[in-house]
């Protein structure tokens, strides 16, 4: 990684013979440490000095009364010893460093990445599935409904299901219908703009697994950024087993804001896992991730930035939009995008405006770093590690906002890619409510009421709609088929209770159809009038992916599913159009 720069405002230059760096307008040549030099350094700091070396790359190496003296790794570490006013006698390049702190450090970092949140705080990790508790409430109701099974007429056992399972779908059509309602929050006054000396520095996590289909759009993102690159920190971040990625980033000219972290391979081998690895060597003030296939507004840093200079301390993410590139290129595209815009586009800004607890989404969530350290990063133990964050930081008393920025994905365009994706996702929202739920009482006095009830909407409720849609269709069938048969004591309560599971179902269509079409409408999108009147379809879908979560919760509750990117025809044509460009070049 070239380090030169003629005439350079940060003070120091390139060495014309041998790459090393000497002081601008001095005599004195900085020695080069190489990795065995490093190692040694790093081996003998203690703890404090090893965390904040880390973050920062620079290696104390002498300390005496009024005088310490360090190794600078990379431009941005000359840059921060210089506003620091550090004396640094000595240089080292980035990926050395890294290398040097794997080599003494390896286990500690794997441990704190793998283990730190399970350490600290194991009430809220999701390693154990299920408490001694939670165990013993699962078996007796398990129990209750076998003697029920046994010991009730089959109508009335259908009655009692029917009236249970049509609760959950009354809980989420109550949060859409929030939704639908006048907003009574005033919006805030729009954050001033800062100047590039202003803004603070920004970590960008961009976790990569076997992605370089998308790679080079992906890069392409990341330097196009309105953000100074000095003030910028991006870690692409790859596991030791994924080859073929490491050396198509090896390929690659990377600019000085850009590490490659390689994380070790381990058990579970997840994206939060990953994250939290290459969290130990980030150094932003504020902090946001991008997936592989993400391409971020330009301005979303910024924005991000300067809205969190005007925020209270206790607003500590913001969710920007995620929408898609490819929304119109089949059906499950279109129905994706839907899904997608009302989640981003009307529900979560209005938990935020409420000051509700939010589903963070996989991507382009913006934290203020000391925070997200404060509650114990990611949960390597949950797929679904976005929501569950989400949860913790409004359990700690922290709020989530929104952002009007977006950022535009590869939306699925095949359907046991998505049904894969899908299944992840509703294994996670099984294990968030788990975990949060192993102390009701505690939970309930850290959200309140209504946090409460969001949180059980947006974890288990959403799961357990999913899961029980086609029974409860299965249900109102088989309650209007032994309409004729049931007891005279109960016939009315079943006629009732048909009507009801009825009126539930469509209003539940009805609010959600109205919801994304309002949703679309926000888009730009005119003209969906199929698609939106076909999401009963793509729910029954969901149902699908439930019950798949549900089977791999049981049987391989840590396993990540990879979703597969670069599958669009729009991803095809772009790297078509990139090769051509080569040849011809």
């Amino acid at each position: 990684m070239s380090l030169a720069k003629s005439q350079s405002h940060y003070g120091f230059e390139e060495h014309p013979q041998g790459g090393e760096i000497i002081a601008a307008g001095g005599p004195d040549v900085l020695p080069r440490f190489d990795v065995a030099d490093l190692a040694d350094a790093l081996r003998r700091l203690p703890e404090d000095e090893l965390v904040l070396s880390l973050r920062t790359k620079l290696v104390p190496l002498v300390a005496i009364p009024g005088l310490k003296l360090f190794v600078a790794c990379g431009r941005p570490a000359i840059d921060l010893a210089k506003a620091d006013g550090l004396k640094v006698v000595g240089y080292g390049a980035p990926q050395d460093f890294i290398t040097a702190a794997r080599q003494v450090h390896g286990p500690r970092l794997l441990a704190e990445a793998t283990s730190g949140l399970q350490r600290r705080m194991p009430m809220f990790s999701a390693s154990r599935r299920l408490s001694l508790a939670q165990i013993a409430v699962t078996g007796l109701l398990a129990l209750g409904f076998a003697i029920a099974a046994l010991v009730m007429p089959g109508q009335v056992l259908w009655l009692g299901l029917s009236l249970l399972s049509s609760l959950f779908f009354l809980s989420v059509i109550g949060l859409r219908l929030l939704c639908l309602l006048p907003s009574l929050v005033k919006a805030g006054r729009q954050a001033p703009r800062l100047t590039d000396a202003e803004l603070p520095r920004y970590s960008v996590l961009v976790p990569l697994f076997r992605e370089t289909s998308v790679l080079d759009q992906l890069l392409t993102a990341l330097t196009s950024l309105d953000y100074p690159p000095e003030k910028l920190d991006i870690k692409l971040i790859l596991e030791e087993t994924d080859i073929l990625m490491q050396r198509a980033v090896a390929a690659l000219p990377l600019p000085d804001q850009f590490d490659v972290i390689v994380v070790p391979s381990g058990k579970p081998q997840t994206k939060p896992r990953a994250l939290n690895y290459a969290l130990q060597f980030s150094n932003g003030t504020l902090l946001t991730i991008f997936d592989a296939e993400d391409v971020p507004e330009h301005s979303q840093l910024r924005l991000a930035a300067e809205a969190f200079a005007v925020l209270p301390e206790s607003i500590a993410c913001l969710q920007a939009q995620l929408v898609f590139y490819n929304s119109n290129e089949n059906w499950l595209t279109r129905q994706f995008t839907i899904e997608y815009a009302t989640l981003f586009g009307e529900i979560l800004p209005v938990l935020a405006a409420h000051n509700l607890p939010l589903p963070l989404g996989g991507t382009s969530n913006h934290f203020r770093t000391g925070v997200l350290r404060e509650i114990g990063a990611w949960d390597p133990f949950n797929v679904t590690e976005d929501a569950d964050l989400g949860m913790r930081l409004a359990r700690r008393g922290y709020g989530t906002g929104t952002i009007m920025a977006r950022t535009y994905e590869e939306a699925n365009v095949r359907l046991p890619n998505w049904i894969r994706q899908r299944a992840r996702w509703m294994k996670g929202f099984l294990a968030t409510w788990l975990v949060h739920m192993r102390n009701p009482a505690r939970a309930f006095g850290e959200l309140g009421p209504s946090g409460f009830w969001t949180m059980q909407v947006i974890t288990f409720g959403v799961f357990a709609s999913a899961l029980l849609h086609p029974v409860c269709i299965l249900l109102m069938l088989a309650l209007s088929l032994m309409l004729a048969p049931l007891p005279e004591q109960v016939t009315g309560a079943a006629m009732v209770l048909a009507g009801l599971n009825l009126l539930v179902f469509v209003t539940g269509y009805a609010v959600t159809m109205i919801l994304g079409w309002r949703a679309l409408r926000r888009l730009g999108i005119r003209g969906w009038l199929l698609p939106v009147l076909t999401m009963p379809v793509y729910w029954l879908l969901m149902s699908a992916a439930a019950w798949l979560a549900l089977w791999q919760f049981v049987v391989a509750p840590f396993h990540w599913n990879k979703t597969e990117h670069g599958l669009s025809r729009l991803q095809r044509r772009q790297r078509q159009k990139a090769q051509a460009a080569r040849r011809a070049a």
